[in-house]
């Protein structure tokens, strides 16, 4: 290895640093030689160091995510299913932001202090300037998709790795995030990596359409393909135009059609001047089975032909109430989930996300704190559903003896154990057979019995006990959390496919403390009661003070017994809430009597941050503003942190 290195050394040296190459090695590939040539004389690197990975802090990670927030969301499945497709090959996938900071990752957990050590991990740096070349840096420095294949690396350290890396780009033609494959050992051939160079480009591709979709909803969107027959369900190109017919958005392929076709950026110019199509008459390609002849436009200047399919901007419509909807803007959000959420916008993101995974048969994982509402979420979405008219069947995995979760899960025949009914049983998830099977804290489940749920998973299929032969089941299954799945795994405790397979798509569900629409759940909660009572503002923003480490059922406890203690007026005040709650420690009690001097919108604030534990990022993301904006408030009012607060009476 350390020959291979000083090879390295001398090869990046007299190349960058010379411009000639080895006489007895192949030269690179010119993206490389550019490369080493820009780390040496731009970025000034040393090829003779032993750069570590470079590894931001948590917090730090958290900023760069938050300031990527949506697109996560977006790209998350996309994510997990380039990993499905690569994973046994020994990849992990990556997701970094434009400077190069991993954003999102998904690898082996058993790997886990390798993937660390080698920088494939969450918060790793992979910007050229510090790590040289390499897949992400040299992606963003290039805008190009490429493999950075072992001995290409500029580093040393990097060279037993290949990468290979994609550019995703926002619909206004700038660089939004990479996307990235890696492994720590391949083959010694860089063709090797030609599957995953087209692999990692068409998953990018995905992820920079489905975000285009969701930048322009309310627009016309045109879709256009070289073959009529793939121009609904797969186009290459994407535009997008306001009401007056100009281009207001682009993919990154129309982007450098176009861009090539009309000479200069394209943002602004009317379609008529680009296409050989008037902007009046795009309702004539919105049929979905018009020949090919019919769906045909040529591009004004080179007379290329493709082949066009128009979506107009939906028609306002919704499917739940007025005062739920308003909280869920154009969405499409099937009742059921929406009646979960009164406005809290972390709530309304895991909704929306959830209403496009109601009818797929992709397993989901929800988690969230004890309490926070991951069974009501579960079966929000079997009633939204086509499975709706089917069994909803929960399992508590913690709740059932571990010696009988094997024959309630599975079911067995008669006679196959000592103290087996007569007639056998049949399993819960036969029960579950054509609806939702729910798994409440799937963490619990015992290690043996794994690899029997890990079957059913896969090949949708259930072995009872004592039986010689599988009974088919179309089950969809939903499991919750509270725990750390990952944790567990690297501990040895929960089967690292296991947990792949129930994460196709995870819902996080915030805590109860850090929702926004906590009075309109308090208020839901107190319309269940047959006397309706109503809370003082006083109690109210009590409730928005606590802390609430039992979450939803500790409110609805809470809101159950003000009801039985509310007078004849049916006002709840602060004697009608429980003692355990008013008795609270100071980071869970209202405002104190030196804080009710403070302005309105000062009180506010500080409820909001004792409700967060003082997470500032937190209380921002609530209010919708930025961080800077919290901190700013707080200097104005003087509201300090009580680690800093001495004997500040307002803390």
């Amino acid at each position: 290895m350390e020959t291979l290195q000083r090879e390295h050394i001398h090869a990046v040296m007299r190349l960058a640093g010379e411009g000639m190459p080895l006489a007895d090695a192949p030269a690179p590939d010119p993206v490389i030689r550019e490369s080493w040539t820009r780390c040496v004389h731009e970025h000034h690197l040393d090829p003779t160091r032993m750069q570590e990975a470079i590894i931001l802090p948590s917090h730090v990670v958290r900023e760069h995510q938050e300031r990527l927030e949506e697109l996560l969301h977006i790209a998350r499945h996309g994510l997990e299913a380039l990993y499905q497709q690569v994973a046994g090959l020994g990849y992990c996938v990556l997701l970094t932001d434009a400077r190069g900071v991993t954003v999102d990752f998904i690898g082996d957990l058993q790997l886990d202090v390798s993937l660390r050590h080698a920088g494939l991990y969450l918060g790793s740096d992979w910007n050229e300037q510090h790590a040289g070349t390499c897949g992400v840096g040299t992606a963003i420095a290039t805008g190009q998709a490429l493999t950075v294949h072992q001995g290409d690396h500029f580093d040393v350290t990097h060279i037993p790795l290949t990468c290979t890396a994609a550019p995703v780009y926002d619909p206004l033609g700038g660089l939004k995030a990479v996307l990235d494959i890696s492994a720590l050992t391949s083959p010694q051939a860089k063709s090797s990596q030609q599957l995953a160079l087209q692999l990692v480009k068409v998953f990018a591709q995905r992820v920079e359409n489905a975000n285009f979709l969701r930048w322009f909803r309310k627009h016309w969107v045109l879709k256009l393909h070289p073959s009529p027959e793939f121009v609904e369900i797969s186009p290459d190109h994407l535009l997008a135009l306001d009401a007056g017919g100009r281009i207001v958005g682009h993919n990154r392929a129309a982007q450098l059609l176009l861009e090539a076709e009309a000479g200069s950026p394209v943002l602004g110019l009317p379609f008529d001047q680009l296409f050989d199509a008037r902007f009046e008459e795009l309702g004539r390609y919105l049929r979905a089975m018009l020949s090919g002849d019919q769906r045909a436009v040529t591009l004004a200047r080179s007379g290329r032909v493709l082949f066009l399919h128009a979506v107009p901007p939906p028609v306002r419509w919704s499917t739940a109430p007025a005062a739920t909807v308003a909280s869920l803007p154009d969405a499409g959000v099937p009742v059921p989930l929406a009646r979960l959420s009164g406005g809290d916008p972390a709530l309304d993101r895991q909704i929306q996300r959830a209403a496009r995974l109601v009818d797929t048969t992709m397993s989901v994982l929800i988690t969230g704190e004890t309490g926070s509402g991951k069974e009501y979420f579960a079966k929000a979405m079997h009633q939204a559903s086509l499975r709706r008219g089917k069994p909803f069947v929960a399992v508590n995995c913690a709740a059932i003896p571990e010696t009988l979760i094997e024959s309630e899960l599975f079911g067995y025949l008669p006679g196959s154990f000592s103290g087996a009914a007569t007639k056998g049983k049949r399993g819960l998830i036969q029960e579950a057979d054509g609806g939702t099977l729910f798994l409440d804290e799937i963490g619990d489940m015992p290690l043996a019995l794994q690899p029997r749920l890990l079957r059913v998973l896969a090949e949708r299929e259930v072995m009872p006990l004592g039986g010689a032969r599988a009974h088919k089941v179309d089950v969809r299954v939903i499991s919750a959390t509270h725990a750390d799945l990952a944790a567990r795994v690297r501990e040895g405790r929960f089967r690292d496919d296991l947990y792949y397979r129930l994460a196709g798509a995870q819902l996080a569900l915030p805590p109860l403390r850090q929702r926004r629409d906590l009075p309109w759940l308090a208020h839901k909660m107190l319309g269940e009661h047959p006397s309706l009572p109503r809370l003082s503002p006083e109690a109210e923003a009590w409730l928005r003070a606590y802390a609430w480490p039992g979450n939803l059922r500790e409110l609805k406890n809470v809101m159950a017994y003000a009801c039985a203690m509310a007078g004849k007026d049916g006002v709840i005040g602060l004697s009608e809430l429980p003692d355990a709650l008013i008795g609270g420690d100071a980071a869970a009690a209202a405002p104190a009597s030196a804080a009710s001097s403070m302005p309105p919108e000062a009180q506010l604030l500080l409820q909001y941050l004792r409700a967060a534990g003082w997470s500032v990022s937190a209380v921002a993301h609530q209010l919708g503003v930025a961080r800077m904006t919290v901190y700013r408030r707080m200097q104005r009012w003087g509201i300090r942190p009580p680690d800093r607060a001495a004997e500040d009476p307002r803390i």
